[in-house]
């Protein structure tokens, strides 16, 4: 019998780890506060479903039962059936803390108590529950479903048991687990984040545009996106939370974030989702 998810978020993170754990043939609840948003997030899953099916990844039967898998819920008492919790809420230190003292308190014992946070702490998560053992980092890329990689991240407490679970359900949702030690940032985010935090000081200084910035790095460096269009896809809000938290638990200015990051975030472009960040949507 395969594990029974819990996923906490509706957001394009928390939406696309619903997606694959549905298609691997998990039975998923999906929880937010807001019906709006579980609603929004079964529609994106739905239609990124048929947009496999137009590829000829899934049939139509696949995905309907990937579809019959997911259930939602506004109540965090649905992890009480979980044996696996994903956290997949906004990057905010206190509502992280604040979740997990209510999942450690509802989620049945035995359960495993993952969080997909992009920098915060998983040694500080796990300090606030009873099971610190059960607590890890199981860091998905965006797009989830199109995207391979799984950075697992192993807190202080974390057990080899928990580390084993979490890496066997990263491969049997078809993606790519690395495993990593906490430290601010992890591996992914330490090495992207002052290349886009640079990228955005290079705007800044007027030694280009975004265009050509992004120009220089696909062209030159072979990447498939430029660091401004895809700090616009991220979010600069996160952007500006992931350099934050790595600033502090590091300590080097290394990681401060360009003041221009600052301004932008301040007057509301954040990015694709907002329509405007460092490009107009």
């Amino acid at each position: 019998m395969s594990d029974r998810i819990a996923v906490i978020g509706a957001g394009q993170m928390g939406n696309g780890i619903v997606h694959v754990s549905a298609v691997a043939g998990h039975d998923v609840v999906m929880i937010d506060i807001s019906q709006g948003a579980l609603d929004k997030a079964k529609a994106t899953i739905e239609k990124n479903l048929d947009r496999q099916v137009k590829k000829g990844a899934l049939d139509e039967a696949a995905k309907a039962d990937a579809m019959a898998r997911i259930a939602t819920s506004t109540s965090l008492d649905a992890v009480a059936d979980a044996q696996f919790v994903i956290e997949a809420a906004t990057e905010n230190v206190d509502l992280k803390h604040k979740l997990f003292g209510e999942i450690d308190r509802l989620a049945p014992e035995g359960a495993i108590l993952a969080t997909n946070t992009s920098s915060i702490s998983i040694t500080e998560i796990a300090g606030r529950v009873k099971r610190p053992e059960a607590v890890i980092g199981m860091h998905f890329m965006n797009p989830v479903p199109v995207m391979q990689l799984v950075e697992v991240i192993r807190g202080l407490a974390t057990s080899q048991e928990t580390m084993d679970r979490t890496l066997a359900l990263a491969k049997g949702v078809g993606k790519t687990p690395v495993e990593v030690n906490d430290y601010p940032g992890f591996v992914a985010n330490r090495i992207l984040l002052p290349m886009i935090n640079e990228a955005v000081y290079c705007v800044m200084e007027g030694v280009g545009t975004p265009e050509a910035i992004d120009q220089v790095m696909k062209l030159g460096m072979n990447h498939p996106m430029g660091p401004l269009t895809l700090a616009d896809f991220i979010g600069l809000d996160t952007c500006l939370a992931i350099l934050e938290v790595m600033h502090k638990g590091l300590g080097d200015p290394k990681y401060r974030p360009c003041p221009l990051l600052r301004k932008y975030v301040a007057q509301g472009w954040l990015g694709r989702k907002a329509g405007r960040g460092f490009y107009s949507y």
